[in-house]
C-alpha cells in the first residue's frame, strides 16, 4: 500500500521508454517528471521497472474507485462480452438509461433531469454552453479567472487558468468575460475573509451589467463549485447565494463545471452540495467511469428540450463505459464517499497547522479528498513561491508519492477515494520531510 523504489528515477525501462516517446508523442503534452505506469491497484502504481508509487492524483482526480477495481472490471468484461458499441444517439441500450436515471436523481435540486452522453469533461461543457444558448436565444457567457474548463473552442473560451492554452489559438468562441472568483484567501479585492462581501459577485450587476455586458444577452454563466486548475480554491457559500440571484434576476442559467470536484471526490456526490448551490446544468467527467472515457451534461428537464440532431456524439455514453460508471457510481454511493469525507478530514485536520509551523505554506483548504496547499516564499509577504511549489513536486516523486501542482503555486492532492488513513499520513509526512529539505 506504500512506496517502495527498488531503482533510480528514472529506470533503466523507463528511461527507454521516454526516448521514444519523445520521438513520436506530441510536445504539447504536460509531464512533471518521468513516471511511466506500467500498472496500478488502488491508491498505488508501479512503474516499467518496478517501483511502486503512491497516487495521490488517481490519474488527475479521474481513478474515484482506485486503479483496476474489482467491482470495475467485472464490470467493463462482462460488459465487454456483450455490447461494445452500438452508438446511443442513433439507437438504445438499457444501461445507458440506467445511468441516466441515476445521474438525474442524483443530481442536486428536486426538478426533473435530463442527461447529455459525451466523452470527456471539455465535451460535456460544450454541451452545456450549446444547451444555454438554445434555450435562451443568448450568446454570451461569463466565466471566472483562474478557471480550467477544457481545450476546445468553445471550453477554451472559458478557460482562463494558464497563457499557454490560449497562445496561439485565437480567435476563440466570442462573447465570454471574465470576473474574478472568490478566493478570498487571495481576494482580488483585498478583503478579509470575515469581512468579504463577494465584490467578484457584486461587479456584474454595478459594473459589467451597466456598462459593457448587457444582461440580457449572457446566457449562462459558468463556474466551478471548488475552483480545480486555478489552485484548488473552496469560495463562501455566500458566494454562491449571491451568484444564484444574480442569475435569476436576469434570467441567466447556472452552470457548474463538477469535472474534478464531482462524483464524491469532496464527500459528497457533488461539490455544489456543499454550498446548497442547485445549478442548472452541471458537467460531469474524470471519476465518472473510473478511468474509462465519459462525460455528461445534466439539466433540468425542461431546458434540456433541442430536437434530434441539434446536438449529438457518436462514441458518447458507450456501453462499456457506462458499465464502468454504474459500477463506480454504486462504489461512491456504498463506501467511498464516506471515506473520502473521513479520510480527507484527517488530512485537512492535520494540514490546518501546517501555515503556522511553517514559513513558506500560506494557505490550506479543501472539501474530502480534493485539498489544496499554497506555497509562499514567506508568512509575511505571502508572495507566491511557484519555484518552491515545483521543487517539492519533483522530490514528492523521488520518494514516490505522486503529487501534481495547480493554479500558480499550489499542489493538489486528489488521490484515489479508497486512500487510507496510513497511506494519507504517510503522504504528509513525505512532504513534511521535503519541506525541511528545501525550504
Amino acid at each position: 500500500m506504500l512506496p517502495c523504489l527498488v531503482t533510480t528515477l528514472p529506470g533503466p525501462k523507463a528511461a527507454a521508454l521516454l526516448a521514444r516517446d519523445h520521438a513520436v508523442l506530441s510536445p504539447s503534452y504536460t509531464r512533471d517528471y518521468p513516471l511511466v505506469v506500467e500498472r496500478g491497484s488502488g491508491a498505488t502504481v508501479t512503474d516499467v521497472d518496478g517501483n511502486r508509487f503512491l497516487d495521490m492524483n488517481a490519474g488527475i482526480a479521474v481513478c474515484a474507485t482506485g486503479h483496476c477495481h474489482p467491482r470495475v472490471v467485472r464490470a467493463i468484461a462482462g460488459q465487454s462480452e456483450r455490447l461494445i458499441h452500438m452508438s446511443g444517439t442513433d439507437f438504445y441500450y438499457e444501461n445507458m438509461v440506467a445511468l441516466a436515471e441515476k445521474l438525474a436523481a442524483l443530481a442536486p435540486g428536486d426538478a426533473a433531469k435530463r442527461v447529455f452522453f459525451g466523452n470527456s469533461g471539455a465535451e460535456a461543457i460544450e454541451a452545456a454552453m450549446k444547451l444555454a444558448k438554445w434555450k435562451t436565444g443568448r450568446s454570451k457567457f461569463i466565466a471566472f479567472f483562474g478557471a480550467f474548463h477544457g481545450r476546445t473552442q468553445g471550453a477554451l473560451a472559458l478557460t482562463a487558468s494558464k497563457p499557454v492554452q490560449r497562445r496561439g489559438f485565437g480567435p476563440l468562441v466570442p462573447g465570454v468575460t471574465h470576473i474574478p472568483y472568490a478566493n478570498c484567501y487571495r481576494c482580488a479585492y483585498g478583503k478579509r475573509v470575515e469581512n468579504c462581501q463577494v465584490e467578484c459577485v457584486q461587479v456584474l450587476e454595478q459594473q459589467l451589467f451597466k456598462t459593457i455586458l448587457p444582461a440580457e444577452e449572457v446566457a449562462a454563466i459558468v463556474v466551478e463549485p471548488v475552483q480545480g486548475e486555478g489552485g484548488y480554491v473552496v469560495p463562501p457559500k455566500k458566494f454562491f447565494d449571491q451568484l444564484t440571484a444574480v442569475a435569476r434576476r436576469n434570467g441567466i442559467l447556472m452552470i457548474a463545471d463538477e469535472v474534478q470536484s464531482g462524483m464524491g471526490r469532496t464527500g459528497k456526490m457533488f461539490a455544489s452540495e456543499h454550498f446548497g448551490f442547485e445549478p442548472d446544468i452541471i458537467a460531469v467527467a474524470k471519476g465518472i467511469a473510473s478511468g474509462l472515457p465519459l462525460g455528461a451534461a445534466i439539466a433540468r428537464a425542461e431546458l434540456m428540450t433541442w430536437p434530434p440532431g441539434a446536438h449529438a456524439s457518436t462514441f458518447g455514453g458507450n456501453p462499456v463505459s457506462i458499465a464502468a460508471a454504474l459500477a463506480t457510481v454504486a462504489l461512491l454511493e456504498d463506501e467511498l464517499m464516506a471515506n473520502a469525507a473521513r479520510v480527507g478530514g484527517l488530512i485537512l485536520e492535520r494540514l490546518r497547522g501546517w501555515p503556522r509551523k511553517y514559513d513558506c505554506v500560506g494557505d490550506t483548504r479543501g472539501m474530502g479528498l480534493m485539498i489544496g496547499i499554497e506555497f509562499v516564499t514567506d508568512s509575511n509577504t505571502r508572495e507566491r513561491n511557484p519555484e518552491l511549489r515545483d521543487a517539492i513536486v519533483w522530490r514528492m516523486f523521488e520518494k514516490g508519492v505522486l503529487v501534481l501542482g495547480a493554479g500558480a503555486n499550489a499542489i493538489r492532492l486528489c488521490p484515489p477515494l479508497v486512500l487510507n488513513e496510513e497511506q494519507g499520513m504517510f503522504a504528509l509526512d513525505t512532504m513534511e520531510a521535503v519541506i525541511g529539505e528545501l525550504h
